[in-house]
């Protein structure tokens, strides 16, 4: 396994790290306003390039084409942001809450399978000795 990030896993990495942050400000911040509206946008952005930067992510054994079980998820959280924008438009304020609740939850399991995933590069660097 190489031990230099692509640029592509760089931009994962990045965003997907803000996308932890933000999303945890999110849920433990109060609900509502200009404040709510620009995190969201700005973790609503950092979902959908962390969603389609896996999918340039290098080949992992298991995979079928190039793809693998968490590009799944990936699908799941492109879905998710959908329909929490579709949702919170309509002002059906707890779809919007759940749909947003999930694309989360899809984050932190991703980012729980990068961090102890024996095979994911994160794994490998923060692991190694």
């Amino acid at each position: 396994m190489s031990a230099i990030l692509s640029p592509v896993g760089g931009l994962h990495l990045v965003t997907a790290s803000w996308a932890m942050l933000a999303g945890g400000a999110q849920l433990a911040l109060p609900k509502g306003g200009d404040r709510h509206r620009w995190l969201g946008r700005s973790w609503m952005l950092a979902m959908l390039v962390v969603a389609l930067s896996s999918f340039g992510l290098g080949a992992a054994p298991g995979r079928v084409v190039g793809f693998g079980p968490i590009h799944l998820l990936s699908l799941w959280v492109l879905w998710c942001l959908w329909a929490a924008i579709s949702r919170a438009r309509a002002g059906r304020i707890a779809a919007h809450r759940a749909y947003v609740i999930g694309a989360y939850t899809g984050t932190v399991v991703a980012g729980l399978f990068a961090v102890f995933g024996p095979d994911r590069w994160l794994h490998h660097t923060l692991f190694a000795l």
